[in-house]
């Protein structure tokens, strides 16, 4: 006798169930010109039988070939519903670019997906997590896309020391593919530098959060620059945690403590011993005296960059050079508007036509 696979059923029934949300997706694309296409008509046939409402927001992330003319086209009147186009003057990194869309999202949960790299296919099971009372979802998928060496190297690397620095693994435990309330969007707002903090503010800002893991092959995607990533990585370390700043600030101190008491040091020696070489206590003495100097100034210029990085607020990390929207907008082809006479035009002619509006 062949036993039912509930997991297959849950599955299932998931796939087919209906939210009744308002929801934001955000894609950022660079030089996509050739899936473009594909990949916009895939999510929004799946978004028309998954939500109520939606909004396709598209952030074009300067390229440099004729995805800015397709996106023109697709949000023609014969093109496709509820496209938000964001066109960027010049390149950002991945983070900043989905910040772009998630700052100007009207949803009441925004979702971010790399088409390249994740499946929206696997966006009802974290609707469902979301409708169960969590405001953030992680997905995190099994299959990577493939790197070469040195940036898998380096990206390891960089994932263990975050981890050490701020208890979080950005790979693990925020993977860039989420979906997020409309609270934890404010909430984010409300920090000085909203395009770094967006990337790990949600696992740590203490929301009810949820963590799935999937299995999709990804679209094929050329491999990440390690140059970009290794700068976009260093500025998230030193922006996001005082830990490397404070290990410069412990150095110094633990470097002006050594020196003064290899002074006295070299004060016992010229008491205490009489065969010493001529000079050496003096130039012993102005050498630890001059690194003890170094090291209090480099102390007191860490503390001081420290605190000036928790004062300081950068300029706009992006800048839009181009904002389009589709010419069909679903949710107001609901809306059913007509006129309809007053009965008391007379006595109030400054109320002679009243709307009425039906959803």
């Amino acid at each position: 006798m062949i036993q039912p696979d509930n997991n297959a059923a849950v599955t299932r029934e998931v796939k087919l169930a209906f939210f009744p949300i308002f929801l934001s997706v955000v894609y950022v694309l660079h030089n996509q010109e050739q899936q473009l296409d594909g990949i916009l008509r895939d999510a929004s046939s799946q978004l028309g039988s998954l939500v109520s409402d939606y909004e396709l927001i598209v952030v074009d992330n300067a390229s440099d070939d004729s995805s800015v003319t397709r996106l023109e086209q697709l949000t023609a009147q014969e093109g496709l519903p509820n496209l938000q186009v964001y066109v960027l003057t010049r390149e950002v990194d991945a983070d900043t670019g989905a910040w772009v869309g998630v700052e100007n999202a009207l949803g009441d949960f925004v979702v971010i997906i790399d088409p390249m790299v994740d499946d929206i296919a696997f966006l009802p099971e974290m609707l469902e997590k979301a409708a169960g009372g969590s405001d953030v979802v992680f997905a995190r998928n099994r299959q990577k896309p493939v790197h070469r060496l040195t940036y898998r190297i380096a990206h390891a690397v960089f994932n263990s020391a975050y981890k050490y620095f701020s208890a979080v693994n950005l790979d693990h435990d925020a993977p860039q593919y989420r979906l997020l309330s409309k609270r934890v969007v404010n909430f984010i707002l409300q920090h000085p530098q909203p395009a770094l903090t967006y990337r790990y503010l949600p696992a740590t800002g203490g929301f009810a959060r949820t963590n799935l893991d999937y299995s999709a092959a990804p679209l094929a995607a050329s491999p990440k620059k390690l140059g970009d990533s290794i700068d976009r990585g260093m500025r998230l370390l030193v922006s996001t945690t005082r830990a490397p700043m404070r290990i410069v600030t412990t150095l110094s101190l633990f470097g002006a403590v050594a020196n003064l008491l290899y002074s006295v040091y070299v004060v016992a020696i010229a008491i205490f011993k009489s065969d010493v070489a001529p000079g050496w206590v003096s130039l012993s003495l102005q050498q630890s005296g001059m690194f003890f100097l170094i090291s209090l100034v480099l102390l007191l210029l860490g503390e001081y960059i420290l605190h000036m990085a928790s004062l300081s607020n950068e300029g706009p990390p992006y800048y839009v050079a181009q904002e389009f929207t589709s010419a069909r907008i679903t949710r107001r082809e609901k809306l059913n508007i007509e006129e309809v006479a007053s009965p008391s035009a007379t006595a109030a002619p400054e109320r002679h036509t009243a709307k009425r509006i039906s959803q």
